[in-house]
């Protein structure tokens, strides 16, 4: 049997039902049809408004009959239908949600005085609808305006209905017992619809107070202030306050905004973005916004605590992004609103931002985190901001004069302008990639455009306040020209060298980007040129040539048009040829850039980054982007700034790397560590590495593959695995830091060269040893072709014949590992006679490490000395009269190309420890082989008399 409670309910609904749709047809729809449609935009908002009550109101409807056949179904059928089935209370939050939104549509209209307005559009049907609103609505008086009672007659039943709801809800909890299945529903029911009457009566009372501040504004403040969104929720005239330093007639607090009114002017703070100072005693307290800063003054300390208070929930709501339930402040969220945010601000005052849009995270009234600035000429900034400037990575668009067109800088940031690594993609479509310091190009980078333009150019090397300065590559595709040396004030300047696409290489001084005083020139057929130029390097004045066959020619030189080079001197025939290598191996740059300064600012972040403790913030600023591919930095801003991984996440954190060095300190461990780091792109020293690696392809390939540029290459190939080692040992020695460990001691010299050669050199050499390889063939190219051609001579002899030739004395000819057939002789057999030893030394062109190579050669030796050894019978050590012939023999049937380029890069990258020790006298034998195959008997089969062992090798 059903309760008198469920009863009253069901008849509370059937009456709420009937009220709805008696609203819906004498107010609701009488208010929507029948009316011309308003032609301003205030009237059309208004319409829009009262549309949405209509919807709003028929859905109310709509939940109040599902309600209604619930409660009648369970009056019907008691004993087969449970009190849990009642809509009332499994479904309590989605009635709620209806209620809520018709309270909204209804008080936006109150708000705006949207009945009002519509009134007065039907004045006349309005006048006559008097009657049928008095039977809506008790107590109507009869003089009240019709705008009025239409407020009233919406107002009242539901203010009833919920009010009802509540006790009904309130008394049926008390009939039923603690252990019914229904307690919980009732109780969460009643309490869901008492704190809707509570919220209802605050939402009304702030349509009522915000509609009646519009009577007390001009026309022109209440266009400007009055939107539907708006609730006054505090006004000065009430509790009086003043506001410094902008002295503020009146301040109106909005549930949205913060607004002072000055005269006719009129300021509005988003409350989004406006901070209070907590913790403020006596009637002051501070406001922060964007671009200024109040200080509110109240009479007393009540009116002071009464506008801190509401400011302060009023700003928490905001940012919630919905009103608080079931009143202001009273929500279950923290009532103190967070110092980091998110919002959207457009700046007003003169400065950087100056009528840009800001859209981002926000802390203390700063951009602060990351965000984005919109600037009405088109420019934009994605990126990381700190106390509201830029700082840390991000990318500004510059849009160009010419349309779709911008420079796109993707750089690091430090207190608002470009600081630490960068990319900028310029309009011209060129592309600079390095360092910037108060935003300008400064310290190490290179700027190149793209091979499409007009005049190609590339340039590699130092900058200094946004011009190139220091030591720097140019390569102009345009000439074919491409210039090492020193650069002041974006021109030449100081010493250089110029080598060209001909084969031409300049070196003398510069000033204001012309040659200036004496020079020379080393042309392709090797002759040399002592003098002055012109521009394209011509000679110019007084100069000599020594041509290659020891000729010269001295006096003064000039061109002219359709004359070509044409001079006067004294052209010597009688001078003696000139060493072969003086002029055709001559080095230039040597001494003149002093090698540990030619890449300072390369090494110079790294040894910042170090120096600063390897702070991860600071990673990818010091030693460039943390991408894994060039395709990936050509992502959109957002994804670049936002959604990219993390350097941290990447390559692991800083932590980890220091700690993984500490853990392997021992010389097998730590070749292995530092091969894992530097073939890593990710890693400090894989970052440095590959940086190095671009200023060396910069220099020596292409044009640059020069042989009078090999001093340069190899000497900075060794300075640079030397910095790789210090760039491991600083890393060390922050990583003991961390651990409170006592730091390593200095090296001195021998440690670290025997370090470098031995763990450093071996992994960082086939970094470069393409370039490097090639200028070394390029230098030995005429000795490498007489060897060659004795190889080729040598090689058509049999074993015995060839044995013979080198005069190897017979009892040393491995006879006995010849297996013949019947119709074989010895005579006829090739390539057999000290096999393995062959086979051991063609391994030295399959490593690029020069103590693997040298490791091949005395495996070499070794093997020379055993098969002599098994053919005697007995171990026996080669005399030096006899082993340089078998090494011959061994070099010959090897036939290893380019033998003279391996041989001085080997010499030239060899450790210092091993200079007068087995590898070198094992190198200086071979190098003697290969001198004696380039011998004219060599190469034209002419036997030698006897062999000369005094002959120096």
């Amino acid at each position: 049997m059903c309760s008198p409670e469920e009863a009253a309910l069901l008849r509370l609904e059937e009456v709420f039902s009937a009220t709805l749709a008696r609203i819906n047809s004498f107010v609701l729809q009488p208010l929507l049809e029948a009316a011309p449609e308003p032609s301003d935009p205030w009237g059309r908002e208004c319409l829009q408004l009262l549309q949405q009550l209509h919807r709003s109101s028929q859905q109310l409807w709509e939940v109040t009959e599902e309600s209604l056949h619930s409660l009648q179904k369970r009056l019907h059928h008691p004993d087969s239908i449970s009190l849990e089935s009642l809509l009332l209370l499994h479904s309590a939050d989605r009635v709620l949600q209806v209620h809520l939104e018709y309270l909204e549509s209804y008080t936006s209209c109150v708000a705006v005085q949207a009945f009002q307005k519509a009134v007065n559009r039907r004045r006349e049907y309005w006048q006559g609808q008097r009657k049928a609103l008095q039977q809506l609505l008790s107590g109507m008086n009869s003089e009240g305006s019709v705008g009025t009672a239409l407020v009233q007659a919406l107002r009242q039943p539901l203010t009833h209905h919920v009010r009802q709801y509540v006790l009904l809800l309130l008394s049926l909890g008390d009939t039923v017992g603690e252990r019914h299945p229904a307690r919980e529903l009732l109780v969460h029911a009643a309490t869901v619809f008492g704190n809707l009457q509570s919220f209802m009566r605050q939402e009304l009372d702030q349509a009522m107070a915000t509609q009646a501040l519009w009577h007390t504004l001009s026309s022109r403040l209440r266009d400007v202030l009055c939107t539907p969104a708006h609730r006054l929720l505090q006004d000065s005239q009430d509790i009086p306050v003043t506001v410094t330093p902008l002295r503020a007639e009146r301040v109106l607090l909005f549930d949205d905004a913060l607004v002072l009114l000055q005269g006719h002017s009129v300021y509005t703070f988003d409350l989004k973005l406006v901070w209070v100072e907590p913790g403020q005693d006596g009637c002051m307290f501070h406001l922060l916004t964007p671009e200024e800063e109040f200080s509110f003054c109240s009479k007393d300390p009540q009116g002071r605590v009464a506008w801190q208070w509401k400011v302060t929930q009023a700003v928490c709501q905001t940012l919630r992004g919905k009103k608080d339930f079931p009143v202001l402040g009273a929500g279950l969220e923290p009532s103190e609103p967070p110092t980091c945010r998110c919002g959207a601000y457009t700046f007003r005052a003169e400065g950087r931002f100056s009528q840009a849009t800001y859209e981002g995270e926000w802390y203390w009234g700063r951009p602060h985190g990351k965000g984005t600035v919109k600037w009405p000429d088109g420019r934009n900034h994605v990126g990381d901001f700190c106390q509201g400037l830029e700082h840390g990575f991000g990318i500004r668009l510059v849009p160009q004069a010419s349309e779709d067109k911008f420079d796109c800088y993707k750089c690091h940031w430090r207190e608002g302008s470009m600081c630490g690594y960068g990319i900028c993609e310029y309009s011209t479509s060129e592309v600079y990639k390095g360092y910037f310091q108060e935003g300008l190009r400064h310290g190490f980078g290179v700027l190149e455009s793209t091979p499409q333009t007009p005049q190609p150019c590339r340039y590699t090397g130092h900058w200094e306040r946004g011009q190139r300065s220091g030591y720097g590559i140019e390569e102009d595709g345009d000439r074919g020209e491409r210039y090492i040396g020193m650069w002041q004030a974006d021109q030449r300047h100081g010493p250089g060298v110029m080598v060209t696409q001909a084969g031409f290489c300049y070196q003398g001084t510069f000033q204001a980007d012309k040659m200036v005083g004496p020079g020379i020139l080393l042309s392709e057929d090797d002759s040399l040129y002592e003098g002055t130029f012109t521009r394209d390097l011509t000679p110019v004045g007084k100069g000599k040539v020594t041509f290659p066959n020891g000729f010269t020619l001295e006096g003064s030189f000039g061109s002219g048009a359709g004359r070509g080079l044409h001079t006067q001197g004294v052209l010597d025939t009688a001078a003696l040829p000139p060493d072969p290598g003086s002029t055709r191996k001559r080095q230039l740059g040597l001494g003149v850039f002093p090698v540990e300064n030619r890449w300072q600012g390369v090494y110079g972040p790294f040894q910042d980054f170090v120096q600063a403790g390897c702070p991860g913030d600071l990673r990818e600023a010091l030693l460039g982007f943390h991408v894994q591919s060039s395709r990936e930095l050509r992502k959109s801003q957002e994804y670049l700034c936002f959604e990219r991984t993390h350097p941290e996440d990447h390559a692991g954190r800083m932590e980890d790397i220091l700690e993984e060095l500490l853990q392997h300190r021992a010389p097998e461990a730590l070749q292995q560590c530092l091969r894992k780091a530097l073939n890593n792109s990710l890693h400090p020293l894989g970052k440095l590495l590959r940086t190095l690696m671009l200023t060396f392809q910069a220099t020596y390939s292409g044009i640059g593959a020069n042989k009078h540029l090999q001093g340069l290459a190899q000497e900075e190939v060794k300075q640079h695995a030397q910095e790789l080692w210090a760039a491991y040992r600083g890393l060390l020695q922050v990583a003991l830091q961390c651990k409170g460990q006592a730091p390593e001691e200095d090296e001195d010299a021998e440690t670290r060269d025997l370090h470098v050669h031995r763990l450093v050199l071996p992994l960082v050499l086939p970094s470069f040893y393409s370039e490097l390889f090639t200028l070394y063939l390029l230098l030995h190219e005429r000795e490498d072709s007489l060897y060659s051609q004795g190889i080729a001579n040598l090689s058509l002899f049999p074993d015995t014949k060839l044995l013979e030739f080198l005069d190897v004395q017979k009892h040393l000819w491995p006879l006995k590992d010849l297996t013949l057939t019947t119709n074989q002789r010895y005579s006829l057999v090739r390539d057999k006679c000290f096999l393995s030893a062959t086979e051991c030394l063609q391994k030295m062109i399959t490593t690029v490490d020069p103590r693997e190579k040298l490791e091949v050669l005395e495996r070499t030796y070794g093997e020379i000395e055993a098969t002599v050894s098994r053919v005697l019978g007995q171990e026996h050590k080669l005399p030096m009269d006899d082993l340089l012939p078998l090494l011959i023999y061994v070099v010959s049937r090897a036939q290893i190309q380019h033998l003279g380029a391996e041989i001085h890069l080997i010499r030239d990258m060899m450790a210092p420890i091993h200079t007068g020790g087995l590898y070198d006298f094992l190198l200086t034998a071979l190098e003697s082989c290969y001198e004696h195959i380039q011998k004219e008997d060599m190469r034209l089969h002419r036997l030698s008399s006897r062999w000369n062992s005094r002959e120096p090798w």
